[in-house]
């Protein structure tokens, strides 16, 4: 296996529920972003 660096977490509020969350990615502003709880259930929803 090799090295691998930490990802870089970025702040975000989730906008489903509004609540503050870290996400792998830097938000592009065009998009919406859900926390883990939001994701999964719309996840879930979708199939």
């Amino acid at each position: 296996m090799g090295y691998r660096e930490p990802r870089e977490m970025h702040d975000i509020v989730c906008d489903d529920c509004g609540k503050e969350a870290q996400v792998p990615f830097k938000p592009d502003g065009e998009r919406p972003v859900y926390c883990q709880d939001c994701y999964r259930k719309r996840r879930r929803s979708r199939y």
